[in-house]
């Protein structure tokens, strides 16, 4: 996979469950504090385009829990995007920093609504126009 843009995090003692391992649901706010970052990273702002009336959402995840990480792991967050159709398709991976092991991966579709409606939204395709 081609990744484009990259973060690295750590994992907090409160996202660990019972077993001691990072608990599933915590992935997917690794993945969205991602993608948020990446688009700031190209000077645009998910709050800026909501306030616009333009919501990213995401319409379907297809998610692979490979290894599980663990309290005070450190981690890196990948993504790469593609558009299909009106669909942006975040393909994200985390990565343990220590030995780059394959932790978590997923497929993210995300649409837009532009003021509660599904529509293509010009100011994600300019964010993005470098990538997709």
């Amino acid at each position: 996979m081609n990744y484009i843009f990259e973060t690295k995090m750590e994992v907090r003692d409160y996202e660990c469950d019972i077993e001691g391992i990072v608990n599933n649901a915590n992935y997917l706010h690794y993945a969205e504090h991602t993608r948020h970052l990446f688009l700031r990273s190209l000077g645009a702002s998910f709050a800026a385009f909501h306030e616009q009336g333009v919501d990213a959402v995401v319409a379907r995840m297809n998610l692979q829990f490979k290894k599980p990480l663990r309290c005070d792991d450190e981690f890196i967050s990948r993504l790469a995007l593609t558009k299909k159709g009106i669909k942006y398709v975040f393909h994200q991976a985390i990565f343990r920093a220590s030995d780059e092991v394959l932790c978590f991966q997923g497929d993210f579709e995300l649409v837009c609504l532009v003021n509660g409606r599904l529509a293509v939204s010009p100011q994600y395709d300019e964010a993005f126009k470098d990538f997709i």
